[in-house]
């Protein structure tokens, strides 16, 4: 129906252009087979070619200026994710970005070698998230039922990468959300698979489609962070 509703906003658009080329298709068969072929020699006099020009010219140019105004004005509600494009990562907010391992070696009572000093030091303060890192996996329906393969998924806090296939005829996406706040998504599409990965600290957050509808319709679930 989305796809329906596009097409017919599309067309709808190209009115001028139908009106003017019908005018001119018109203008061209009158004077071909209503006076051309039935009246040799016709128009008579020079007057009468300069309006035939005159309105055969003035019929094109209008075609013309048509054809290029409808073709520039895209139709309202494109949808404008592509499928080629995977979206970056989008980092939780307040989540300091993970730096490197310190080396916090104990030092032996007998060792001969200075502990090693080069390393990043750890931020002031602690991480928002741990330093593990979990892959998921999501799935909508194939058979095009509003639903995803599963209401539940669980994950450890730091790096949570979910990739999400959608085999079905339906346009899809995954929206990870924290209350009424949208931490990242997937580009909307259909066949194939997109990632989405975050940057999560512990705690409940909801799985949803976001495409009119199918979060009501049952397209949600809840990502419990651990």
């Amino acid at each position: 129906m989305h796809t329906i509703a596009l097409v017919l906003a599309a067309e709808k658009s190209k009115v001028p252009f139908y009106i003017a080329g019908g005018l001119l298709t018109v203008w061209a068969l009158t004077l071909s087979l209503g006076f051309g072929m039935r009246k040799p020699g016709w128009p008579p006099n020079a007057t009468g070619q300069r309006t035939i020009v005159s309105i055969t010219a003035v019929l094109v140019l209008a075609a013309l200026a048509t054809a290029v105004i409808t073709s520039s004005s895209p139709a309202k509600g494109s949808v404008p994710p592509t499928k080629t494009e995977e979206q970056a990562p989008i980092p939780v907010e307040g989540a300091p970005v993970q730096g490197g391992s310190a080396s916090s070696s104990s030092a032996s009572s007998g060792a001969s070698e200075p502990a090693a000093t080069t390393s990043t030091p750890a931020p002031a303060t602690p991480a928002a998230s741990g330093g593990a890192s979990s892959s998921l996996k999501l799935a909508a329906n194939p058979g095009g039922e509003l639903s995803y393969n599963t209401k539940t998924l669980s994950a450890k806090a730091g790096t949570v990468t979910i990739t999400m296939a959608n085999m079905s005829p339906v346009e899809h996406n995954v929206t990870i959300a924290e209350g009424s706040k949208v931490l990242g998504a997937t580009p909307t599409f259909v066949g194939g698979s997109k990632t989405l990965t975050l940057k999560l600290k512990p705690g409940k957050y909801t799985f949803y489609c976001s495409v009119p509808g199918h979060r009501q319709a049952g397209m949600e679930g809840t990502l419990n962070v651990s």
